[in-house]
């Protein structure tokens, strides 16, 4: 890039396979850097997990997933086919490998680790945005606050539980207690089933294809080549990398980044890197609203999450573990809407569009997979599951750091892709 000073013995050179928001920010900061950047995504930018989420630049609802709750829920999930948490019986071994890894991680220490480990990606979580939207990356991101409701007290002193261990590991949130008058002022969907509120502040929303879409045309703009095309393998070839397309297409350059999302394992795991990424799967529709949302609204006790999206509600939620490619399943969303339609009013349910699934990328240990892998001048970036929207940009600036420095950041050292 003219104009930028490249670091002395860095690369000149990078091919970031993936075009969601892990694998863009990085190209990003990578040219912040002066690295000359070609992008390859098998069908194009924003095409998978960045796409359909639920749009929260959430960090202070990046609750680690393996709580020991979530085994006990696990297991009842798989005899209910109407659970947001979907298990599918099948004959597959790499998935119930999977799980039983992620299972022997659902205790308290392990939720701590992942908690201290987020500390440095959740606490520039915000501040890696604006450094974005700051230098040409024309797509708004909003503050507002996130307000979870309850049917009752009990499950609210769940979340504000979790809050404080979150407090404990270092990471306080902004949060409070909210009465039945004031949740149905923040929350005028609200039903009757609805009593108790807690406000998470501090946090932020966006239209999360809107953004990465935006993010994809300031890296163009800044001269990457954007391509299309399926990868097959990414080597060393003794001068640099090598990528290489199913159909024989290759870009060669001094470094390779692999942010591929819930497909990550499918070239990770020739570099070396043995913690595996499985798709979790979350779905995702909008709906006409009679009245004006005016920020994220959470379901914890149905797991769904709603923001508001182009006059409307994006509604999304579940947690199904299947192959990433698979068909989406029409009786999810209608689970989803069973569950929801009790509790806020004034929403057309018939009336949505934009069905979508997408599968965000789960890790067994909770932790992300971020850094070098055993092929020299190869990373790995991916694997933040719920939160790949919130982490994506950090993530982005850390790595850059690292490929083009050679050193490892002290905050990925709990990411490392080789643990």
């Amino acid at each position: 890039m003219d104009g930028v000073e490249r670091l002395d013995g860095g690369p000149r050179s990078a091919v970031v396979v993936g075009a969601g928001v892990v694998g863009l920010s990085t190209a990003w900061f990578l040219q912040e850097r002066g690295v000359e950047v070609t992008v390859v995504d098998r069908t194009g930018v924003a095409a998978g997990a960045s796409w359909g989420n639920a749009g929260w630049i959430a960090p202070g609802l990046a609750i680690p997933l393996n709580e020991p709750a979530v085994l006990r829920y696990g297991l009842r999930s798989v005899f209910d086919p109407a659970a947001p948490l979907h298990l599918p019986l099948t004959a597959d071994p790499g998935l119930w490998s999977f799980l039983a890894r992620f299972a022997a991680h659902c205790r308290w220490s392990s939720w701590t680790r992942v908690a201290k480990a987020n500390l440095p990606l959740n606490e520039e979580s915000l501040e890696a945005y604006d450094v974005l939207t700051a230098n040409g990356v024309e797509a708004p991101t909003v503050d507002a606050p996130i307000t979870a409701v309850f049917t009752s007290a009990a499950p609210a002193r769940g979340l504000v539980h979790e809050l404080e261990r979150l407090a404990a590991a270092g990471q306080p949130v902004d949060h409070t207690r909210l009465s039945t008058t004031d949740l149905r002022d923040q929350v005028p969907l609200a039903s009757s089933a609805l009593a108790v509120g807690v406000r998470i502040d501090g946090q932020r929303f966006a239209a999360p294809g809107e953004f990465v879409q935006a993010l994809g045309r300031a890296v163009a703009a800044r001269g990457a080549a954007i391509r299309t095309f399926e990868v097959a393998d990414v080597r060393e070839d003794g001068a640099g990398v090598v990528v290489t397309g199913q159909d024989g297409e290759a870009v060669s350059a001094d470094v390779a980044v692999v942010a591929t999302g819930a497909w990550l394992s499918r070239l990770a795991a020739r570099t070396g890197v043995r913690t595996p990424v499985r798709a979790g799967r979350g779905y995702s529709f909008t709906v006409p609203v009679d009245e004006p949302v005016r920020g994220p609204v959470y379901l914890p006790e149905v797991r769904v999450a709603c923001t508001p999206y182009r006059g409307g509600l994006r509604v999304a939620g579940t947690m199904e573990f299947r192959d990433p490619d698979a068909p989406l399943d029409e009786a999810r969303v209608d689970a989803i809407i069973a569950s929801v339609r009790p509790l806020l009013d004034g929403v057309r349910w018939e009336e949505r569009t934009d069905v979508w699934v997408g599968p965000r990328p789960v890790t067994p240990d909770g932790r992300a997979l971020i850094g070098a892998t055993r092929v020299p001048g190869v990373y790995v970036a991916g694997g933040h599951g719920m939160w790949g929207l919130a982490q994506g940009p950090v993530t982005g600036r850390l790595l850059a750091e690292q490929v083009t420095t050679g050193k490892q950041p002290a905050a990925l050292r709990e990411f490392d892709p080789l643990r």
